[in-house]
């Protein structure tokens, strides 16, 4: 196991867009965009944000709600949006929907779309539960042009990192509910619009903080997982584990902020590297000093094996 430590590549320049940083993905040469779930414990607005990593700067865009992600399309200007129970393209040059969204209907108070992974035209995608309690949200697929998304599976509480894998012909899901601590995979059937059984691919109960957003290593052997410690540790990390024994690889340490949220790896000049998102999200004012760092965006190179 090879243990690394991340450095700071970018400090929110407010309170509001360090509160949840979630969601990062590559926004074309040199540039990656995120979203800021919401601007503050009380806040019901948040933002997709594009930041140029070589200039520092960081454009954001205000939306009308809370999103759970924003993919980038062929259209700079046009992303792929869970905002609230909604879910469709949204531009944020004029600050509208393309279409109507779809929209999730029958679920419980209290819940809100949260993580997903792109599929198809579309998106597989959780809700979560904002109180963190009860397992009254579930997993959907939106594709292009529906109303409503299709309902795969309910009992989850806050709905995390995905990832589609296709072994031997056949799609699966990997998914975690962060606070059953476990990575599992389910058979996908995307054309009937259905999930198979749970299989528990890895087991993080002994580990003190929550798995949260999920990537796969390039070659397709492992992943990469944020965790979100609600604790006050004086750094965060970010563990690799085999998808083949479940064995523990890598971690990256986040120095002064214990609450990593999101991976993506990214290549820039030929070289690949990993960005992990962190949160101030409930942290006490009083711990909040020890903390400098929390709400940056964090970077390090990726060794290829």
């Amino acid at each position: 196991m090879t243990e690394y430590t991340a450095e700071v590549a970018f400090r929110p320049s407010d309170d509001a867009l360090a509160y949840l940083p979630e969601g990062p993905c590559q926004y074309g040469e040199g540039k990656l965009s995120w979203v800021a779930i919401q601007h503050g414990g009380e806040s019901r607005e948040g933002s997709i944000n594009v930041l140029d990593l070589v200039s520092g700067s960081n454009d954001q865009h205000i939306l009308p709600g809370r999103p759970g992600f924003a993919f980038p399309t062929e259209d700079k200007s046009v992303f792929l949006v869970g905002l609230e129970r909604k879910v469709g393209f949204y531009n944020i040059g004029s600050g509208q929907w393309v279409a109507p969204p779809g929209e999730v209907r029958g679920e419980e108070d209290g819940t809100i779309i949260n993580d997903g992974v792109a599929y198809r035209d579309g998106v597989i995608f959780g809700t979560k539960d904002v109180e963190f309690t009860d397992p009254k949200a579930s997993l959907y697929l939106w594709l292009p042009g529906m109303e409503e998304p299709v309902k795969l599976r309910g009992g989850q509480t806050c709905s995390n990192g995905k990832i589609v894998l296709t072994r031997e012909g056949k799609e699966f899901l990997l998914d975690i509910d962060t606070p059953t601590k476990l990575v599992v995979e389910y058979p996908l059937d995307g054309d009937a619009r259905q999930l198979g059984e749970p299989r528990t691919v890895l087991d993080l109960r002994e580990v003190p903080s929550y798995p949260d957003g999920m990537v796969i290593t390039p070659d397709g052997r492992s992943v990469i997982i944020a965790m979100y410690n609600p604790e006050n540790v004086e750094e965060g990390e970010a563990r690799q584990h085999s998808l083949m024994d479940g064995g523990l690889e890598a971690l990256w340490k986040t120095p002064g902020s214990p609450r990593v949220t999101c991976p993506l790896l990214m290549e820039i000049g030929g070289e690949t590297h990993l960005f992990l998102t962190t949160a101030v999200e409930h942290m006490p004012e009083e711990e909040k000093p020890q903390h400098p760092n929390a709400g940056c965006l964090f970077r390090s190179t990726f060794p290829t094996r």
